[in-house]
């Protein structure tokens, strides 16, 4: 039976939220047989060709007020511009109303957005874009915010996260639909893997202190990125800073929106991450580089921070950047 996936685009969309998913789809119907084909449809907010943020021109095949369908799949894309748009009453009428015809709807990367201002994820768990994820939450207070994920599933809602991650979760929609076997001959086409490991905080970059730069939690925080082979505790970070110990941790963790344990940490998990992308320095050199007590102890830090091991980040990354 023919499924009908379904994308909404607009000016300024990313083509990749669009042609990733599409590609999957449509490379799917290689391996399946006519009668379970799947149907491509672009939803366009505009009737006219529309530029993508890279300057490539999108044509809808209809425009959103035509799309009356009970799709199978209904996905919003995303675009850098998206968080700061507002496509008008009328749209998100309809999209609120074309999700609730759709057996399955959701979002590509910051296409959150979209859904959020239709009113579409009050109390829901969804992902975004780590880099639009604390701006999502503040629109959409009683929205739970996983901002670590790749994808997330909340009923017949499905969310991904930045860019390509929107093929992550239709290859993942894909197994579902046909199973597995399915799903890694799409892969297997598309060069990608079926599942990556860990997170998308592996992707973000590397740390950025929040504090005002001529404050005393700046220097503090430049004096860790340069004593990172040193203890760090508290009563040091203190005496940098020329403050009690009480009085710091305070001022730290209101000035920098993180604890000085918590900073430290980030400091040597992105050091490490510099480390291993960019040399083939033995994973215990890296650790003692880095501060960590031994090799063992960054590879339980980064696979509770980042999802992977540090040898995993540097298969992924080395030579990448």
């Amino acid at each position: 039976m023919h499924k009908t996936i379904a994308i909404v685009v607009f000016p300024g969309v990313q083509a990749l939220d669009v042609s990733g998913p599409m590609d999957v789809f449509a490379e799917a119907n290689r391996f399946l047989p006519p009668e379970d084909h799947y149907r491509l449809e672009v939803i366009g907010l505009e009737r006219e060709a529309m530029a993508c943020s890279n300057g490539l021109n999108l044509c809808a095949h209809r425009h959103f007020s035509e799309a009356q369908d009970a799709y199978d799949l209904l996905l919003v894309a995303g675009g850098p511009q998206l968080p700061f748009m507002d496509f008008g009453k009328s749209f998100d009428t309809w999209l609120r109303e074309a999700c609730a015809r759709a057996r399955r709807f959701g979002s590509i990367c910051n296409g959150a957005f979209m859904l959020a201002r239709a009113g579409l994820l009050e109390g829901r768990t969804v992902t975004t874009h780590w880099n639009d994820a604390e701006a999502l939450a503040q629109l959409c207070p009683s929205t739970q915010v996983e901002a670590d994920r790749l994808y997330v599933e909340d009923g017949a809602l499905y969310t991904s996260a930045g860019v390509t991650a929107g093929i992550d979760l239709s290859l993942y929609l894909l197994a579902r639909d046909h199973g597995a076997e399915v799903a890694l001959s799409v892969a297997k086409r598309l060069v990608v893997f079926t599942q990556r490991s860990g997170g998308q905080s592996q992707f973000s970059p590397f740390l950025t202190p929040h504090a005002e730069p001529t404050s005393a939690v700046a220097m503090v925080q430049l004096y860790v990125l340069a004593n990172l082979t040193g203890d760090l505790t508290i009563a040091d970070l203190a005496d940098a800073a020329n403050m009690s110990a009480r009085n710091f941790s305070r001022v730290f963790a209101r000035e920098a929106r993180v604890t000085p344990a918590e900073f430290v940490e980030s400091a040597r998990v992105d050091a490490a991450r510099v480390l291993l992308e960019s040399t083939t320095a033995p994973l215990k050199t890296v650790a003692y580089q880095c501060g960590f007590r031994d090799a063992q102890h960054m590879r339980s830090v980064f696979n509770r921070r980042l999802g992977v091991t540090p040898q995993q980040f540097r298969l992924n990354f080395a030579g990448l950047l």
